[in-house]
């Protein structure tokens, strides 16, 4: 039974895939990937080993090896090869030059009628000073233990 995403590398694509393999300058993923190419390729040449030997030979899953091949099949190599770039990522709430804001401001005296900052009281008074739009205290908190700082 045919396999339903044929990998049909061409001579010029298997030479790339062997160079990559033999240098191993890539990631261990890109290099995985690569051999599962390799491996299931049903091209003139081409081994055509099935995806349960491969898997093994890779330590990898045979769904692994189902997914590379359904990308390179609809994709091309590049697709095959490379992690695919998130679309639906959000963007960062602060910046870095806005995180260096709230960390001088976390690390100045609180204001009037407050003994020490809260996690609200600092994302509300980065809006109030207008260093940001809105921020959210959870913002705050993931920005100063990056900075290994604590309310504490």
């Amino acid at each position: 039974m045919p396999k339903k995403y044929a990998v049909l590398l061409t001579e010029g694509m298997r030479e790339e895939l062997n160079e990559l393999v033999a240098q191993a300058t890539a990631s261990p993923r890109e290099l995985g990937h690569a051999r599962i190419l390799l491996q299931a390729d049903q091209a003139p040449g081409g081994p055509a080993t099935l995806h349960g030997q491969i898997a093994e030979a890779v330590a990898v899953s045979e769904m692994t090896v189902t997914r590379v091949c359904r990308r390179f099949a609809e994709g091309g190599l590049k697709s095959a090869l490379h992690r695919k770039v998130q679309q639906n990522r959000k963007a960062p709430t602060l910046n870095r030059a806005q995180e260096a804001l709230l960390i001088a401001l976390f690390q100045g005296a609180p204001p009037e009628g407050h003994t020490r900052w809260s996690l609200r009281l600092l994302a509300d008074q980065m809006v109030k000073l207008e260093h940001a739009n809105r921020v959210s205290h959870e913002t705050v908190r993931q920005v100063l233990k990056r900075a290994g700082m604590s309310l504490s």
